[in-house]
């Protein structure tokens, strides 16, 4: 019999990964970027889950709410988060776009909602835009390791990046950059942040979904549990009510 009993315990933890890892802490990250994710307090960083609100970090807490995992959530900037993300076990991003590029790098959740990418340009311009390739030659404001700024440069695009995006605003209004690539909801949030008014959206296109992003070390038992807990939310309709307190 103490030979027998180890034997079992040792199959049930083979057979059942996911119940060994609901034990550990996950841990998620995201930035300032309202209305999808930002801090109730203002501030450029948060440590808790309960400073954090927003469309996607919303949609996150009412996921790991119907599963058993133990988590943390934090703000930060794009860049250091993401990194996280990418190189350690039990660490992800959100929310965060599905390319090709970006596939092989991540187990994928969602998707959790949408965005419409957006070039503003400063207030009272009368610069138009019938194609992105209108833009070819203006300096476009961006920030590193997010997929507008990737998609623009990979295609010989002037984009000047930054550590985060909350910046952009300003330096648009300064003349410091011609253009600014956003999200046609979060962009007029982030402007308003910097005192910042009368952006002109002049092109939008690329309406993308939006996911959280697992390191790919992480138990395929995890991501899979968090995807059935996303199908769970859309069956109840808390989905389409978190969709819908934010205008969605």
């Amino acid at each position: 019999m103490g030979f027998v009993l180890p034997l079992l315990l040792a199959v049930l933890t083979v057979v059942n990964p996911a119940a060994a890892v609901a034990s550990e802490k996950l841990y998620v990250y995201t930035e300032n970027f309202p209305p999808y994710n930002m801090s109730t307090q203002g501030r450029e960083y948060e440590h808790g889950r309960d400073s954090i609100d927003g469309i996607c970090a919303e949609m996150v807490k009412a996921l790991f709410a119907h599963t058993g995992f133990d988590y943390a959530m934090k703000l930060r900037n794009w860049d250091y988060g993401y990194n996280r993300a990418k190189n350690r076990a039990n660490h992800g991003i959100f929310c965060t776009t599905y390319t090709d590029s970006r596939a092989s790098e991540f187990k994928w959740v969602g998707p959790l909602t949408q965005n419409l990418w957006t070039i503003f340009a400063p207030a009272g311009s009368t610069f138009t835009m019938d194609t992105l390739e209108d833009a070819r030659g203006k300096t476009i404001g961006g920030f590193r390791n997010d997929v507008m700024t990737e998609f623009l440069l990979e295609r010989g695009y002037t984009v000047s990046a930054l550590e985060s995006d909350d910046l952009n605003p300003k330096r648009l209004e300064l003349g410091q950059i011609d253009l600014w690539i956003s999200d046609g909801l979060a962009g007029p949030y982030f402007a308003a942040q910097q005192n910042v008014e009368g952006l002109v959206p002049v092109y939008s296109f690329n309406d993308v979904d939006l996911y959280l992003a697992m390191s790919l070390e992480t138990s395929d038992d995890v991501v899979n549990t968090l995807n059935r807990a996303l199908n769970t939310i859309k069956t109840t309709g808390m989905y389409d009510a978190i969709g819908t307190k934010y205008g969605l």
